[in-house]
């Protein structure tokens, strides 16, 4: 359960510009989430991470934000599993800070997002 396959990342072009068009987004410091779910068969999560390269110019930079938000994503994806039910959601979150936090404080936000999003599913 705590991995992350190539079917839980979102990938699809056609799927994130849908996301982005029609889906519903918030903030959480440093984190802006757009998430859209959808009626489906079983459980299903698809998650894209993202950090611009307008805040953070050296992609070794870049890298280790998504390479944190991605660990943190995968030690705690079952509290979005947990309250999913029989739909699919897809969610991309993206890093909107200037500075690099540390694992902890990229924990405790990505935590918050996942828990506002499910509170809301």
């Amino acid at each position: 359960m705590n991995s992350l396959t190539k079917s839980e990342r979102l990938h699809s072009y056609g799927a994130i510009r849908r996301l982005f068009n029609q889906g519903r987004s918030g903030f959480i410091y440093p984190f802006r989430y757009v998430y859209i779910v959808e009626e489906a068969d079983s459980p299903e999560a698809a998650i894209l991470f993202s950090t611009p390269k307008k805040y953070h110019k050296r992609a070794n930079k870049r890298n280790t934000l998504r390479r944190r938000m991605r660990e943190v994503y995968r030690l705690n994806k079952s509290l979005i599993y947990n309250s999913l039910g029989n739909h699919r959601i897809e969610i991309a979150i993206i890093y909107s800070s200037k500075t690099i936090h540390d694992y902890q404080t990229i924990e405790h936000a990505v935590k918050k997002v996942l828990e506002q999003i499910s509170a809301e599913l």
